[in-house]
């Protein structure tokens, strides 16, 4: 059983017993106590459970850095495409990154960094990074859009349009071969318009679900981004279908 496999099991029996023990977790899911503490310990470090003396406890989501979702095996995903891209973030750069739920998950692994500066229209990202000694936020202005959590408007388009970046983090609902980039809303659209023609590199965040996927709004040709930051499950040939078009791919 895989790590992503034993994690949603793991999940899916705290969401049902809210508390449970190592050994109540190895007798229910029949692997070693072990592997469940060495599991446990890494989801707790990603803010999936709590830690507990000798087991582990359900957490409730914090009001704003909340994206209100379950904690599901594609959640696991989203984890190793934040730290496989924050990778990507170097001491001194200047960066934008969106409000998608894939782009905070970079958030943990950017605490280190020194002189680094985000440009951001994403509340969740501001809460958890503005405490941070080696790291200043630029919140961009505008409409306060209550269920993403995140600012969007005329004013934040002309506010992103004020500044430059060396790199842009970004989230996208659809990506396709044959169709590029594209969205659900044209809010969304616009801005993710935004924040790539005034940035140098552009890295996009997608899980695998959505890669041939196309949606609403057509955003434009896979020569919008640099890389393509996506999980394990992108196959082999996918991926280079991808490289083809100029898109580096990074995975686990």
């Amino acid at each position: 059983m895989s790590f992503q496999e034993r994690s949603k099991k793991i999940l899916t029996l705290l969401d049902e017993f809210e508390s449970l023990s190592v050994l109540e977790i190895s007798q229910k899911l029949g692997i070693s106590p072990a592997t469940v503490r060495r599991d446990l310990l890494d989801l707790s470090k990603e803010g999936f459970l709590i830690r507990t003396h000798g087991g582990a406890m359900r957490s409730d989501d914090l009001p704003l850095t909340s994206f209100n979702k379950k904690q599901s095996a594609n959640d696991i995903n989203k984890q190793a495409i934040g730290k496989i891209a924050a990778a990507g973030v170097k001491n001194g750069d200047t960066i934008f990154m969106d409000c998608g739920s894939t782009v905070f998950t970079m958030c943990p692994h950017l605490k280190q960094l020194n002189n680094l500066k985000i440009i951001t229209n994403s509340l969740p990202v501001v809460a958890e990074l503005m405490n941070v000694p080696g790291i200043s936020i630029n919140l961009i202005g505008g409409e306060l859009d209550a269920e993403r959590k995140a600012i969007h408007g005329d004013m934040a388009i002309q506010h992103i349009d004020n500044y430059h970046a060396l790199k842009a983090f970004l989230g996208i609902d659809g990506l396709s071969i044959a169709n590029g980039l594209s969205s659900h809303s044209e809010r969304e659209a616009t801005i993710t318009k935004a924040y790539i023609r005034n940035s140098e590199v552009v890295y996009l965040l997608c899980d695998s679900s959505k890669i041939g996927q196309d949606a609403y709004i057509k955003l434009g040709p896979l020569s919008m981004i640099n890389y393509l930051v996506t999980d394990a499950q992108c196959s082999t040939s996918l991926k280079n279908r991808f490289t083809a078009k100029g898109v580096t791919v990074l995975q686990k």
